[in-house]
């Protein structure tokens, strides 16, 4: 019988075919670093069940969150159905819903207000109007891209982003202040949000420019990423509508259970609702 070992060349190919299916590229790297890990880990020996039951132990005893061992257990799975290696996929761990979000991650609307205009008090208004187009409009860091000139005239963009299309509607005062800085950049066509070169914002350096602005904001470090803008769009537009099905379109979610998880409560809000039922006699 033939062994399983994972190569340089297999997991190029690999990554060749994440691409040709669509998937983006934050997915795909995340991917192809897994496996590495997984590679890494296993020194030069074959892959089996075993050793991948083995290794899922392993990430448990360094500390590695469930959820994040389940993400890198996929990763690895998904490699093995592409190599046909079915027989060495193991089950991720199963992991109780979560009812409320950590109070620590959760962004309000006036630390997010602050985040703004600290941005703006230091200079820095291309990233006060990035994280307000983030948060304005509910895109991931990696539709960034999309907002262009042309979708600044139009109000409207769309979104193509694993295999589907979404259309986004900007609201008019962010097409303002979005066509106000193209122009003040000399931007005439194409993506608003450039590096000095003249090349697309990366997620590292979105990233970045947000936490160097924390302490002087006065919000902690621990809530201030691209991502967490898209959550608090998901909350303020479902606090406003309570249409859960519209958010999950919005947003390009495949199930409207990803689109929940954006939604949980914080754990004072979940308190606060015990406390209502007033079943303590």
């Amino acid at each position: 019988m033939e062994e399983k070992r994972i190569t340089e060349t297999n997991v190029t190919a690999y990554t060749a075919y994440l691409k040709r299916i669509e998937r983006s590229n934050n997915t795909i790297e995340k991917y192809h670093r897994d496996v590495l890990s997984f590679a890494r880990w296993l020194n030069n020996r074959s892959v089996d069940c075993e050793n991948v039951v083995e290794w899922k132990q392993y990430l448990l005893q360094k500390g590695y969150a469930p959820a994040t061992i389940n993400s890198m257990l996929i990763a690895v799975n998904r490699f093995f159905d592409f190599m046909g290696w079915a027989d060495c996929k193991v089950n991720t761990l199963k992991l109780q819903k979560r009812l409320f979000r950590e109070e620590k991650r959760d962004l309000t609307k006036e630390e997010y207000g602050r985040l703004i205009n600290t941005a703006v008090v230091n200079g820095k208004e291309r990233l006060a109007l990035l994280m307000e187009t983030i948060c304005a409009t509910g895109i991931r860091v990696s539709e960034v891209q999309y907002i262009t000139v042309e979708a600044a005239q139009q109000g409207r963009t769309e979104i193509s982003l694993k295999g589907k299309i979404r259309t986004i509607l900007l609201p008019g005062k962010l097409c303002k202040k979005l066509l106000k800085y193209a122009k003040k950049q000399k931007t005439v066509s194409g993506e608003i949000f450039l590096t000095r070169n003249g090349t697309g914002l990366s997620r590292k350096q979105i990233w970045a420019e947000m936490k160097a602005i924390c302490r002087a904001a006065g919000v902690a470090c621990s809530k201030v990423f691209p991502h967490n803008l898209r959550h608090l769009f998901a909350k303020t537009f479902y606090r406003v509508t309570h249409d859960v099905a519209k958010l999950a379109d919005l947003l390009g979610h495949s199930s409207i259970e990803t689109t929940r998880i954006y939604l949980l409560s914080t754990g004072s809000e979940h308190e606060m609702l015990i406390n209502k039922l007033k079943l303590i006699i």
